[in-house]
């Protein structure tokens, strides 16, 4: 077979064109020029690997595979056969881009490639910009230590979304002021600076995914959330703990230098306690655990791009996660019991005796935590040591309630009123129907998420029939309304 395809280059070699050219010149609307390409058969990518030829756009293979391919085709051959001599990707940064116009190569190609599949542009990296030294409008827009904002300033933007909870803004704002300067640190002095990654504790509802979210549009740095329930060991059915990392290369548009100066947030991380009622494996709980320890200290790992699972149809990268900065939360439900139950010992009778149920109306109670509380709740220590930020949130109160009503940049009645806006209609809340309505949410036991709950069923009908009627010119809630006693008072267009 050999000898016949040589035949065949030769009889063709004048028609046949191989040409070098830059990838780009053949680059597609749909394939973007900053994307690495990726070898439709192996899945490294274009930095992985020395060489790598183009065959149609989508359709990349990389020289070992190229190789390869030959040497089961030939029976020991070489590229050579097909007349192709790869560029060295250290002299030229361009892949090659090999262009058949004619007959025999052209069917080759497609025989030996042409039911591979293209590789999606979620599964392609960003290739890395070169450093500019000379354009000093872009040195000054990088995100730097010159332009980290210091902590006064970051919770000062807190306050504009979120209400009440000052000691957990002042701490998030100086350990992410902290983590920062640490990440910009050239360390010529020889101290290096441990990273502080912050454990979250308080109610549902009470704003700890809303205050991260908030935090990383005001740094503007990529945030992945992940759900600590769906996290399992390795090798059982669920997701793997670098599915997190996969989410954070997603959150970056596939850049990994700007995904490692990321925010990973870890919400429910309380479903990660050991279970003290089972001998079995404990496979999503303390095992989870252990396999974050790797994740939170600083390391190497390998990271499937656009996919949440490794397999051999994934292209993988390596992300270093020591300047990833990492936030745990969780509502921790029956840690007051830890908390009161520690607190109590010191009860006794006497002059000095405490009584025993002191603390049971504490709503705040969760700000006594200490590590040995979180380690009897079956947090393992190793966790507790790679946090070494931990700090509680405060349950929400009436007069909490109210202020989320209104105060936030994006408050819930801003919201409507700007939506009723759009049919010409004002909106107004009596200071009565606040109250009521921060008094229902209070009984639901649901922290801010039951006011929007609330409100949802109060707007109904408004919003229903506001449409149908052109004179409604106004419309204020009442008390008596929010209560089911009465209707809104409604005050119609001048002239009607």
């Amino acid at each position: 077979m050999s000898d016949e395809i040589d035949n065949n280059i030769n009889d063709n070699n004048e028609s046949n064109e191989i040409v070098n050219k830059p990838v780009e010149d053949n680059n597609t609307p749909d394939e973007p020029k900053d994307r690495e390409e990726v070898c439709s058969m192996c899945r490294r990518t274009e930095s992985q690997v020395k060489r790598m030829f183009k065959l149609h756009p989508g359709l990349c293979i990389c020289d070992d595979c190229m190789q390869k391919t030959m040497d089961t085709l030939s029976g020991g051959g070489s590229l050579s056969i097909l007349g192709i001599t790869p560029r060295d990707k250290e002299n030229d940064d361009d892949t090659l881009n090999i262009k058949a116009n004619l007959g025999d190569i052209s069917s080759l190609s497609n025989m030996l490639f042409g039911e591979l599949p293209t590789v999606p542009m979620n599964q392609r990296l960003k290739k890395k910009k070169p450093a500019v030294k000379n354009n000093e409008d872009e040195v000054q827009a990088k995100f730097d230590i010159k332009n980290l904002k210091p902590p006064h300033v970051i919770k000062a933007e807190l306050d504009d979304y979120v209400v009440g909870q000052e000691h957990a803004k002042k701490v998030m704002s100086v350990a992410v002021y902290n983590h920062y300067k640490r990440v910009f640190d050239k360390n010529e002095d020889g101290v290096e600076l441990e990273k502080s990654n912050m454990l979250m504790i308080g109610p549902t509802g009470c704003g700890k995914t809303y205050m991260v979210k908030t935090l990383a549009k005001l740094l503007n740095v990529p945030l992945a959330i992940a759900d600590a329930t769906s996290l399992t060991e390795a090798g059982y059915i669920g997701d793997d703990v670098e599915s997190v990392l996969s989410k954070l290369l997603v959150a970056a548009d596939n850049d990994v230098e700007r995904a490692e100066k990321g925010i990973v947030f870890i919400d429910e991380i309380d479903k990660l306690a050991k279970k003290h009622t089972t001998n079995s494996r404990d496979v999503s709980g303390e095992s989870v655990q252990q396999g974050l320890l790797k994740l939170l200290e600083g390391a190497e790992v390998e990271v499937p791009v656009g996919a949440m699972s490794k397999n051999a149809m994934v292209p993988m990268t390596t992300m270093d996660t020591t300047n990833i900065l990492f936030i745990c939360g969780g509502a921790f439900p029956e840690l007051d019991k830890i908390i009161k139950q520690r607190l109590n010992k010191t009860s006794a009778c006497g002059f000095l005796g405490e009584l025993s149920d002191k603390y049971d109306d504490d709503k705040n109670i969760a700000g006594k935590v200490e590590l040995q509380d979180l380690r009897d709740f079956g947090m393992i220590p190793e966790f507790l040591g790679r946090l070494p930020v931990v700090f509680s949130l405060d349950g929400l109160k009436q007069e909490d309630m109210v202020r989320i009503l209104t105060q936030p940049r994006n408050a819930i009645l801003k919201q409507y009123k700007k939506l009723l806006s759009m049919d010409e209609v004002a909106l107004e809340f009596e200071d009565g129907a606040l109250s009521a309505i921060a008094e229902k949410a209070l009984k639901r036991d649901t922290g801010a998420r039951a006011l929007r709950a609330i409100i949802e069923e109060i707007m109904l009908d408004i919003m229903y029939e506001i449409p149908k009627d052109d004179s409604i010119g106004k419309v204020v809630i009442t008390e008596d309304y929010v209560a089911n006693n009465g209707a809104p008072r409604i005050i119609l267009r001048e002239g009607h």
